[in-house]
């Protein structure tokens, strides 16, 4: 299954950051449990490539890597296995690297002449970030209209509520957030609480 495909069906991607790679394989459990087995870990602290390279080999998640704005950092992205890599905006040299290594990438679009860039890049699939601060969903309907081709992945400032507005929307994929995965949950070993959160929310899209 692609990355793309992935997405679609799970229509969510949490945005994880760890601050203790040991909590890299009880956060894989708790994310399989909940019946979401995909994540982005972010490049945010020390621990984040570590991190990737716990929850890829322990298995049951698919493990993408999040605030990638260099070609080394998709390096050491997929040497620790990540199977997507996702930039806060768009970075052609980091796209190509992506490409060069047969790995997915996610740039940030938030303007159609990020979007252009993107697809005169070979890139159809974006995230679009910050979405709140970048006019919401209303926005990503917007930009889409233009640009039938493409799929976007709205992250920054969605929530439990807010999530539904963009689902609606034929042209997004899914939307990432880090409501079902607290980094203070996370830090405090709260495993139950993730897996609790991630079902509610795996449950409140089903609907």
């Amino acid at each position: 299954m692609t990355i793309p495909e992935l997405l679609r069906r799970h229509r969510l991607v949490p945005v994880v950051v760890l601050d203790d790679a040991a909590s890299a394989e009880p956060l894989a459990d708790a994310l399989a449990t909940g019946g979401l087995p995909i994540a982005e870990v972010t490049f945010r602290t020390p621990v984040a490539a570590e991190a990737i390279a716990r929850m890829a080999a322990h298995g049951g998640v698919t493990v993408g890597a999040g605030t990638v704005t260099t070609p080394e950092q998709v390096d050491v992205a997929v040497e620790a296995g990540a199977r997507f890599v996702v930039s806060p905006g768009f970075s052609a040299a980091v796209v190509r690297r992506c490409q060069e290594h047969g790995v997915t990438a996610l740039p940030g679009a938030v303007t159609a002449t990020e979007v252009i860039a993107a697809l005169d890049a070979g890139v159809s699939t974006l995230k679009f970030f910050p979405a709140g601060t970048s006019g919401g969903a209303a926005a990503v309907a917007a930009l889409s209209a233009p640009f039938g081709q493409v799929s976007f992945v709205p992250t920054g400032g969605i929530d439990a509520v807010t999530a539904a507005d963009y689902l609606a929307l034929p042209s997004v994929l899914a939307v990432g957030g880090s409501w079902m995965v607290p980094r203070s949950a996370l830090a405090a070993g709260e495993f139950e609480k993730v897996t609790r959160l991630v079902r509610e929310s795996v449950e409140a899209v089903a609907r």
